[in-house]
């Protein structure tokens, strides 16, 4: 029999937190670098590129919830979701390199390349990063345990993309040697190793501890019913698609913004004096600074949502990261110091929502057991990310699309149409969609005081049924 054990202790946290920083070392490089690397190294046409991320990005988003129904059926000496990161990491690194790899071949054939790695990459991320998710679910039954957790999660993937933005165009760059596609591919070598080293510390360090009642009997007609009827993490659902689009938009758009409407800049440094900086030094600065910046909220999101709720500080902090961006739109090329200031205010407070999300997900799956008698993390989790990868997938292929439509083409001069499209891709649109998305949370259900009461009724009803013993 199960004990109820709600703290966890710090080196389990730590541990769970090394799952994200292999994770983002890789979605922090397809968020920031993947348009960039398909347009200007493996020179994909940008309505070509467009179509396949759409396409891709669907399918791997179908395969989510797949995933998640597998995951909560698996029976293991190390549970439903922990075997994962041992059985996937390995050939997901193995991929990874022929992901990054530009074949000679012909346009055809690098298409075929092309579409071919990323279905396998994002099948493989789905494998692993499903039930590494939904871990989170049933690491502790304790909602705010559950948020200090995920607190750890985002410390660990901003972590992770601070490595990324401050390491992976240098690198691409040194161990390229003048061949920018050998410097992705050695590139992702590295990061390879580091992805499998990083998840076995996480599948080591780890415990699931919440079940599922002894009397529930497998069903996917009812986990999928009672999925589409849990309002709730339906209205997370469409929050987290529209606060994607407003991550994604933009994101798509970093290197390209900077390449063609920043440039090359003379910079006068605090503390370095006056030089003369490239693109790439600019966007890997920048994108660090964002990354740094967004590690800081993280920090201190956890203690800030037990004063105030999850959903006030959610509100608060989304407004001004939306402010913040919309801002870009009136700055100048030249204005670069007031970019980074804005930037650091922007990541500040857009970077740990994705925290709270994340803590909000584990309560609706509390609440489904509290409604129906029936708990299917692996499905709430990995229908929630399926959420996540058609907001990025809806992201690029707008991004692309609309670059396309008014004559982007790769490392040339921009037309002042081509100029436009990026600045506002890079600040009104994607703002845009995060006020709707502000919008649809205003109607979620769960407030703290509401998810202390499911949370204290469903101890009660585990000791009843058996199912755990008190402490």
């Amino acid at each position: 029999m199960n004990t109820i054990n709600n703290k966890l202790l710090f080196r389990e946290k730590f541990a769970y937190g090394f799952g994200d920083l292999a994770s983002v070392l890789y979605w922090q490089s397809f968020m920031l670098y993947f348009t960039y690397f398909y347009t200007d190294v493996f020179l994909i046409p940008a309505g070509i590129a467009a179509t396949m991320f759409l396409v891709t990005r669907v399918w791997d988003g179908v395969n989510d919830p797949i995933m998640g129904i597998i995951a909560d059926r698996t029976q293991t000496k190390w549970g439903k979701y922990r075997p994962y990161m041992l059985w996937m990491s390995v050939p997901f690194a193995l991929v990874g390199v022929l992901t990054f790899t530009v074949p000679d071949l012909g346009t055809n054939g690098k298409l075929i390349w092309a579409y071919t790695t990323f279905i396998l990459i994002m099948m493989l991320y789905t494998a692993i990063n499903i039930p590494y998710t939904a871990l989170l679910g049933v690491i502790s039954p304790d909602s705010n345990e559950r948020t200090s957790v995920s607190s750890f999660k985002f410390m660990f993937a901003f972590a992770a993309g601070i490595i990324v933005s401050a390491t992976l165009l240098p690198m691409v760059k040194i161990l390229g040697g003048g061949n920018e596609a050998q410097g992705w591919q050695y590139s992702f070598m590295i990061y390879g190793v580091a992805f499998v080293a990083f998840f076995l510390i996480a599948f080591a360090g780890t415990k699931e501890r919440v079940h599922p009642p002894k009397a529930q009997k497998a069903s996917l007609k009812k986990d999928l019913q009672e999925l589409v009827t849990n309002k709730p993490w339906l209205i997370l659902l469409a929050t987290t698609i529209t606060f994607i689009l407003f991550i994604a938009l933009r994101n798509s758009v970093t290197v390209h913004y900077f390449k063609y409407v920043i440039g090359t800049r003379d910079i006068i440094v605090p503390f370095a004096g006056a030089d003369t900086y490239d693109f790439d030094t600019i966007v890997s600065a920048f994108n660090t600074v964002n990354q740094l910046s967004s590690l800081l909220g993280v920090l201190i999101i956890s203690s800030l949502a037990r004063l105030f709720g999850k959903k006030k500080i959610f509100m608060i902090f989304f407004g001004i990261s939306i402010l913040s961006m919309a801002s870009f739109y009136f700055l100048s090329a030249e204005q670069i110091g007031l970019m980074f200031m804005l930037q650091i205010l922007y990541s500040v407070t857009s970077g740990p929502l994705s925290v709270l999300l994340w803590a909000m997900y584990a309560d609706t799956a509390d609440y489904a057991e509290w409604k129906n008698g029936r708990r299917a993390t692996g499905l709430i989790f990995s229908a929630s990310t399926m959420s996540q990868k058609f907001g990025w997938a809806i992201g690029a292929f707008v991004a692309l699309t609309l670059m396309s439509s008014v004559g982007f083409a790769p490392n040339e001069t921009q037309s002042a149409d081509s100029l436009d499209a990026l600045t506002l891709l890079f600040s009104l649109i994607p703002a845009a969609f995060g006020v709707l998305s502000a919008c649809l949370l205003l109607m979620y259900p769960l407030n703290d005081k509401r998810v202390a009461e499911i949370e204290a009724e469903l101890k009660l009803r585990r000791i009843a049924s058996g199912d755990v013993a008190a402490d």
